[in-house]
């Protein structure tokens, strides 16, 4: 199998390494997240960069690529630690939307693609433990549209987006629906916060808000959805350990101890050793991820399960390992490298932690016998 890129990926990455390096220092993300972790002139930046149509079909003015260029751009923007919400609005939302009617994805479709809105999903609730079909929202028939009433918790960038895709319960034997709420709707509100590696998030509250219907079959466009937010956290969080792996490196070529490079210590060299091959598994799985996105759903789920069990080892295991190599420097709110550690930490712990998805690896392989398929 060919696991080279094409000239044109190889173009992307480079175009947005490039933004990275010129455009988001890590003096500017230290102070976007200072300052409350309000990062919508950044999506703008790379709306102007053509990023937020990725994902979007070209029929909707967006550029109509997949999995892999996704891939590609995740990559960099978590070497960059870029903390605007892009996997939510520009990836995960044009996926949702891809089961609504041709009249709603022709109203917001292109203005994902343009980022003249900011889409987010808004699916987790209070005490659901990260099970994306226990909803107690509920959606009710109101005229030609819906009301929607119940509470979402850890919305992505809650008070800078324009509307959400809500899952919700229609009353037709336990079916979920998909809908889309604008944020000024009467009945919407937001109580945003800032989250612990720099970023926003926010509680979504509704009392009867008015709705447009995406898909009364929401359990699958959701779940279409969330596997597609994992495949780019997956490969997100391969190019933050990446660059913080490089950055540990070059701290034990100049750090010295005993007049000698603490890189020349053997008991260190063996665990940088073990942190570049819990990378390279993370990236092996990523690559996994993202190819198994075109799959059926039941094989779609299970592997961008697995590698998020992988990712999550490997994140916990090369973001400790990272800063213990550094010293009492490597979780200080100045050095570059503690923030990589959020990062990579609040990671772990999005859509569904290690333990959850190990779960979620197990009760699909109960006729293998724990032998993948």
């Amino acid at each position: 199998m060919d696991f080279n890129f094409t000239d044109d990926q190889i173009s992307l990455r480079d175009a947005v390494a490039r933004w990275v390096e010129k455009g988001f220092a890590f003096e500017r993300r230290h102070a976007l997240a200072k300052a409350g972790g309000k990062t919508r002139a950044v999506y703008g930046e790379l709306a102007e960069l053509g990023l937020t149509g990725l994902a979007v079909p070209e029929a909707q003015g967006g550029m109509g690529f997949g999995a892999v260029e996704a891939m590609v751009v995740m990559e960099e923007l978590g070497r960059g630690l870029v903390n605007a919400p892009y996997a939510a609005a520009a990836l995960m939302a044009p996926a949702m939307l891809q089961a609504a009617p041709a009249e709603v994805q022709a109203a917001w479709l292109p203005k994902i693609a343009d980022a003249t809105a900011l889409v987010v999903p808004a699916w987790l609730e209070r005490g659901a433990r990260y099970q994306h079909a226990r909803v107690s929202t509920t959606a009710t028939p109101s005229g030609s549209g819906w009301t929607i009433s119940g509470q979402k918790s850890v919305v992505l960038a809650a008070d800078e987006a324009d509307a959400f895709i809500v899952s919700a319960r229609t009353g037709a034997a336990d079916a979920i629906g998909l809908f889309l709420v604008e944020k000024g709707a009467d009945g919407a509100t937001v109580a945003a916060y800032p989250t612990q590696d720099g970023g926003r998030a926010g509680e979504l509250k509704l009392a009867n808000a008015a709705a447009t219907l995406i898909t009364t079959d929401g359990l699958a466009a959701l779940e279409l959805g969330l596997d597609v937010g994992i495949a780019a956290l997956c490969a997100e969080a391969v190019g933050a350990m990446d660059k913080l792996v490089a950055i540990t490196v070059e701290y034990m070529n100049t750090r010295k101890q005993f007049g000698v490079a603490i890189a020349s210590f053997q008991a260190l060299r063996h665990r940088i050793a073990d942190v570049k091959m819990q990378l390279e598994l993370a990236r092996s799985m990523s690559y996994y991820a993202s190819l198994k996105l075109g799959e059926a759903p039941a094989q779609r789920r299970r592997a961008l399960s697995q590698a998020k069990v992988q990712l999550g080892h490997s994140m916990r295991f090369v973001g400790q390992q990272c800063v213990q190599l550094h010293g009492g420097i490597g979780v200080t709110d100045e050095y570059i490298g503690s923030h990589y550690f959020k990062r990579l930490t609040l990671l772990e712990t999005t859509l569904g932690d290690t333990q959850y998805h190990l779960g979620e690896v197990s009760a699909r392989m109960q006729d293998s016998a724990g032998v993948f398929a």
